[in-house]
């Protein structure tokens, strides 16, 4: 097995893919827009995913924050809130805000299980500040950690309950990045201490109190000039810090490597992001020739980067069977409006990247 999450091409598994998969067996899989139309084919495309690694348990990851960052859409699935609404109302009404926010987690996950999908890139866990790029924004349920650390706790609990491996990111935080690191690269200035308190924080607390070997966490393609002068995600003196110093013993994930804050060729890429310390890296661009190339270049997955994908696997309970259509009209009541729908999807900036390619 190899240490990375891929993007595939399409809605289906081609031949290709599946031969580049039995000869070159990924850690896992990460779905976008381009690969769930309905969820009959999801279901059929899950299992085909499972029976080309010859895993059942293969993770399979999607993004289902709510708002402008959610893969599942209507017709098909729901319209669902940025964690912004949900952090504002837990401020008016902490009992209300925390409600809702169950009552949010339970309806992703029970979407989940019904599909087959194990794993969500969710909690963001991120603390802007004014004047940081939107790339954040309403994603994250505040701009003050205390309140990022509660809400960021009760949505992974949450998943971790109903059968879901959640994924803490964008570590050690994007929330002070003045810059997209999907297309250029951050540096966050701001002084070691300051950032222990908060953006660190967030991430430290959130992993004590949920148990850190229980969560995945993804990096954040940002540099922090208080620990290195790398980006995050290739620098083993950050790594290291979020290891020793914020207590992430579970498994840590790069993120995509073909964004532009990241250099060299896709091989270099990938190697830095495993000689950094993490024990994945994603690479979610779907084409064939790319991933034989991505996939041809890794190591095998190392002994405790494995034991910690297994550790977290068996930490969540058994997948539950939710009737998510209710938790989502509940989910209505409790913060008293007729729909999200208002809420602009945000571009698969993914997909973008790739098309331009």
């Amino acid at each position: 097995m190899l240490p990375v999450i891929l993007g595939i091409a399409g809605d289906t598994l081609s031949k290709e893919e599946r031969r580049l998969f039995g000869a070159f067996p990924p850690l896992g899989f990460i779905l976008f827009r381009r690969n769930v139309h309905n969820p009959d084919q999801v279901k059929r495309l899950v299992n085909e995913l499972r029976e080309a690694t010859g895993r059942g348990d293969v993770p399979i990851l999607l993004d289902q924050e709510g708002a402008r960052v959610q893969k599942l859409r209507p017709p098909h699935w729901l319209d669902l809130p940025p964690m912004r609404q949900i952090g504002d109302l837990f401020k008016q009404d902490a009992e209300r805000g925390l409600k809702a926010l169950r009552l949010d987690a339970q309806t992703i996950a029970g979407q989940f299980n019904e599909l087959g999908i194990n794993t969500i890139c969710s909690p963001v866990v991120d603390v802007p500040v004014p004047g940081a790029h939107d790339v954040i924004g309403e994603r994250a349920f505040a701009e003050d950690a205390d309140t990022v650390i509660t809400m960021a706790t009760a949505m992974a609990n949450e998943y971790l309950r109903n059968g879901i491996t959640p994924i803490l990111k964008h570590i050690p935080g994007h929330g002070r990045a003045t810059e997209d690191s999907h297309f250029a690269a951050p540096v966050v200035t701001t002084d070691l201490a300051t950032l222990e308190d908060t953006d660190f924080r967030a991430f430290r607390e959130t992993a004590a109190k949920v148990g850190a070997e229980k969560l995945w966490a993804m990096t954040a393609h940002v540099t922090f000039s208080a620990l290195d002068d790398a980006i995050a995600t290739v620098s083993k003196k950050t790594i290291d810090h979020i290891r020793d110093r914020m207590g992430i013993s579970g498994p840590i994930i790069g993120d995509n490597i073909e964004m532009d804050a990241l250099g060299g060729t896709l091989a270099e890429r990938a190697a830095a992001t495993l000689d950094a310390g993490c024990d994945a890296l994603l690479y979610c661009k779907g084409d064939t020739v790319k991933n034989e190339e991505v996939l041809s270049s890794l190591p095998t997955l190392s002994e405790m980067a494995a034991k910690r994908f297994a550790t977290a696997a068996v930490s969540r309970s058994a997948a539950t069977t939710i009737d998510w259509r209710q938790t989502f009209a509940e989910l209505k009541k409790v913060m008293d409006v007729q729909s999200f729908a208002g809420y602009k999807a945000q571009e698969d900036i993914t997909e973008a990247m790739a098309a331009r390619a």
